[in-house]
């Protein structure tokens, strides 16, 4: 775990670190067995990946966002390691894959994710309620996600979307918005105003 504490600023002050070390491990070891069998990605480093899922918080607190929403989930990236980390927010993960969204539902009874609630199903076609955060990972354009969020998000909603160097083109029109660089991965937060 010591790449994780060399790569992650917020890990110096995080009280709860051991806790979210033995996490990471156990999803790793879950995510080797489902994926044996089901194919469900194929990432060539999870470490990276899980890395590249909480590194927003060396840039940004999120500390404040009780009530986060991920959209296309997939294996977990990146709802599962922020769960991991606020403990004290609630998580709803929409993924409307069969596989997927089975796989999440072990990796949350294994990891004792209580907060977090497995949603089987495209948001657009969930109803609405309100959220503090919504997190992306390189599902779709900006425009169609916060298009297909409409009714779940309001003035305080922040956006929190990992992306690649498209985004400034994605952002184009939007005005609220804050992009932190790292690598190949842009973080950008933004307010749909």
């Amino acid at each position: 775990m010591k790449q994780y504490e060399e790569q992650l600023n917020f890990l110096q002050n995080f009280s709860h670190k051991d806790d979210f070390f033995q996490k990471i491990t156990l999803y790793k070891e879950l995510l080797e067995k489902f994926n044996a069998v089901h194919n469900l990605m194929h990432f060539k480093n999870i470490d990276e990946n899980i890395i590249d899922s909480v590194k927003i918080l060396d840039f940004h607190d999120l500390n404040n966002r009780k009530k986060i929403i991920d959209v296309g989930s997939g294996a977990g990236f990146p709802a599962i390691f922020l769960a991991c980390i606020f403990l004290e927010s609630e998580f709803f993960l929409f993924e409307p894959n069969p596989k997927k969204a089975s796989f999440l539902r072990v990796v949350k009874t294994e990891l004792g994710l209580n907060h977090v609630n497995i949603i089987k199903d495209k948001l657009q076609n969930h109803s609405s309620f309100r959220v503090d955060l919504i997190t992306s990972r390189a599902l779709m354009d900006v425009k169609p996600l916060i298009n297909i969020a409409s009714g779940f998000y309001d003035d305080k909603t922040l956006f929190l979307l990992y992306k690649g160097s498209e985004i400034y083109d994605e952002l184009q029109g939007l005005k609220t918005y804050q992009i932190f660089n790292q690598g190949f991965r842009n973080y950008c937060l933004l307010k749909n105003t």
